[in-house]
Parts: C-alpha cells; structure tokens; sequence
C-alpha cells in the first residue's frame, strides 16, 4: 500500500493501474472512494472482496460530466435539470441502463438501473480523465465502518488491500453523495447527504422520501440503504443531552455537557457544514479502547442536519446487519 501525493506521475500510474484492472483509492468532496474500472466485472469484484461488501448492495458509478454519463444511462429533462446545478459535486442520479450501457452488471448488483454521478474533487476528476473510463467507487473502509474522510483512514480501514491511495487532503463535505432515484414516479430521495434535499426541491419541485428500508436479499438501488451502517465498534447513544462517566461525547453547539472520557465539538458554533465535514473524523477518533459508548447531542434536522443524523441513526443500529469487530 503506497500513500501517493497527487502528482501528474502518480495520476498517470494510478491510472493504468486501474485500466489494468486494480483498485485505487482517491479523494473525491465527499468521502475518499475505492476506485475500480466501472466496465470490468473482474475489477468491481475485487472492491467486493476488499470491502467485504454485500454483493446485493450496487455501487456508484463515478464519470466527468453529464455527456460521458448519457453513455451509461438514459437521461431525461429533470437529470437535465439537477446536473445543470449539482454536477460536478454531491449529488448521485439513480437512471434506467440505456442500451449498450459499459456499465458492468456487478458494478449495478444486476438491476437495470445506474447510480451515477460527477464528483467535483480536482483530483478524482485528473483520475478519470487519465483512465478514460467510468469509475465504481464506493468508500474506500470494510463495508458498514465509518467512511474516509482522510487517506489516513483509508490506509488504517483498508491497509493491504488497496495498493494505491492518493491523497488530495481532508474532504471539504465529509458525508457521501445525495442519492436521487429518477426512475420512480415521483423523484425519491434515498439516501440523504452534501446536496440537501431543500437545495434540490428549488430546482425541480416536492421530491418523494424513500419510506421504506429494503431488507432480506433483495436488490438495492443505492449505496447506504441497510439499516446498521457507518458503525463504530463501540455503541452509540443519540440525542444526547447529559453524558455517563464512560461515555465520549460527539457535541455540537455552544453548550456542551460535561463529564465525557472525551468530546470532540462537531461545530462550537453550531455550523451544519462543518458538522458534516468532521462527522466521520470525529466518530473515529472516539471509537477507541477505553470508551465504553459514543453518546450524540442533538443535531437539527435541517439542511445538511437531516444527512448526519441519518448517518447517525445508521451507526446506531443494532441488528443482523451491523458489523462485528
């Protein structure tokens, strides 16, 4: 595993490492993904193995712009609409397969349809234009962990696993893409994150809520749908307004209670963008030998509140699905 400055010469290595069928992990505005060639079975499989991921849960598919992504999806009026806004940046349009789409059917878990978007990062988008070809890339940490916000934590989730990390620095949104399904009557959002949900309804009008988790086998249609995901290893206790002796606390806001092990302020100020961007940092550096739990203060619900409070419900959840470390 080599941490690698993002130079023209390491882009253009990681590059063919990835034509040649390898994973690299690189930094997109969200969290750091684990990047393989999108139209290669054999690629997509090796990010399965190296998450330890569902293969019933698809992956995003990563491409410079709107006309590259009209190659791999059936595109209408509305995408029209959102990519003119959104792209390149946080947001991931779930859009029927066209016909002769590259996509490889792993990289989609085997449904007809395509999650697809445009990341902004300079050197996510220096990557593809090297490679010339779409990219999966999920997180870049064994699935149902905290996502990666840093190469760092990329090399400490994944180690060995992924030969090649470029590093482009700390993640400015710090959680994952929106995901937007517009194969539906009604365009549903499911899985909030760094495009809000208010920011895409003054684009194109009320979008749906995904009111249902899937469960079982079946098929997903995005990337973040199982109900125990983002998980540290010790507990986590949510909306938080006192903390026990073994508790860390992840604040937020001014007020802050006191008697943690430790706490780490999300946003003194109670800003929702900085919250957001040191969400999985922080979850990390609590989830530590010595805490007993993680307890959670309250977040708003608004804006960017309602994609980390998702995130925090996720790594709450205790059922089958959460991991075991």
């Amino acid at each position: 595993m080599r941490i690698r400055g993002p130079t023209a010469q390491s882009i253009a290595e990681a590059a063919q490492h990835l034509q040649q069928g390898g994973l690299v992990a690189f930094p997109t505005e969200t969290v750091y993904g684990l990047g393989a060639d999108a139209t290669n079975e054999r690629a997509v499989a090796a990010i399965y193995e190296a998450k330890g991921r569902p293969r019933f849960n698809p992956l995003i598919s990563h491409v410079l712009d709107a006309r590259e992504a009209q190659r791999c999806v059936r595109w209408n009026a509305l995408a029209d609409k959102l990519a003119a806004r959104f792209w390149p940046g946080p947001l991931t349009l779930v859009l029927p397969r066209v016909e002769g789409s590259p996509i490889a059917l792993l990289t989609t878990a085997g449904l007809d349809t395509v999650a697809i978007r445009a990341p902004s990062h300079p050197v996510a988008q220096a990557l593809m234009r090297a490679v010339g070809r779409p990219l999966a890339a999920p997180s870049a940490n064994r699935s149902g962990t905290i996502s990666p916000t840093t190469a760092l934590h990329v090399a400490q989730s994944l180690g060995e696993r992924v030969p090649i990390i470029l590093d482009g620095g700390t993640c400015l949104v710090g959680v994952e893409s929106t995901v937007l399904d517009l194969t539906t009557p009604a365009p549903t959002l499911l899985r909030p994150g760094g495009a809000t949900r208010e920011a895409i309804e003054a684009v194109i009008g009320k979008v749906a809520l995904s009111d249902a988790l899937p469960s079982g086998d079946s098929a997903l249609k995005s990337p973040g749908q199982l109900r125990s995901h983002y998980a540290p290893a010790r507990p986590v206790r949510l909306d938080s307004t006192s903390v026990g002796t073994d508790e860390g606390l992840l604040a937020f806001g001014p007020e802050v209670p006191s008697g943690a092990i430790l706490t780490f302020n999300l946003s003194p100020s109670g800003d929702l963008g900085e919250a957001a961007a040191n969400l999985f940092s922080m979850m990390r550096a609590l989830d530590r030998p010595g805490i007993g739990r993680i307890a959670v203060m309250p977040i708003p619900e608004t804006g960017l509140g309602f994609a980390i409070n998702d995130r925090l419900r996720r790594a709450a959840a205790d059922d089958d699905e959460k991991p075991r470390r």
